[in-house]
């Protein structure tokens, strides 16, 4: 990925631009304040829990300067999304096929993944957006826009959500003891 982009962006002629690093949500290879993190396709949702959650929060809270923001995409799926797709092999993008199997209650899919490179598979945890908002505010980010897709279309309440958070000057709560699961702390 991080040679495509390199190439995208010398192409763009923006290369000057861009620094690429290879890291770990919890712990990014970034010492320097910035002003913007984008966490684009997902990544958040490769988090099983609500304690790695927060630990990749606080250290985006770290790195931003004050007043930075936050920008991510997930998603929490429609049962038409789960009935349409659940154990079926569907062609995604051409010569991409998936697989999903969705766990509802406990808000996991397992997606295989197969094309001419090979044959994989990840696994995915979902939450609600109260809920991911609940826990950028644990983690001491103030939601400033929740859009239902990249064109900043209004959220209406369907799959996919962007949040734009900003870092606000508070400390970021991250928990002392094992977490209670999502459902527990923030049903609303």
């Amino acid at each position: 990925m991080l040679e495509v982009c390199s190439e995208q962006a010398a192409l763009a002629g923006v290369a000057h631009l861009v620094d690429l690093r290879v890291g770990d949500l919890a712990d990014p290879p970034v010492t320097e304040p910035v002003p913007l993190i984008l966490c684009p396709f997902r990544a958040y949702l490769h988090l099983a829990d609500d304690a790695a959650r927060l630990q990749a929060l606080a250290a985006a809270h770290r790195l931003l300067e004050p007043g930075g923001r936050l920008a991510f995409d997930v998603f929490a799926p429609g049962q038409e999304d789960v009935e349409e797709t659940h154990g079926r092999w569907l062609e995604r993008e051409p010569g991409i096929w998936e697989r999903a199997h969705w766990d509802l209650e406990a808000r996991r899919l397992t997606l295989d993944v197969r094309g001419e490179s090979g044959e994989t598979t990840m696994t995915l945890s979902w939450l609600r957006p109260a809920e991911w908002e609940g826990l950028l505010g644990r983690s001491g980010f103030a939601v400033e826009a929740l859009y239902g897709w990249f064109d900043r279309r209004s959220y209406t309440g369907g799959e996919d959500a962007v949040f734009v958070a900003r870092r606000s000057s508070r400390t970021p709560k991250l928990p002392t003891e094992a977490p209670a699961t999502s459902a527990e702390r923030w049903t609303r």
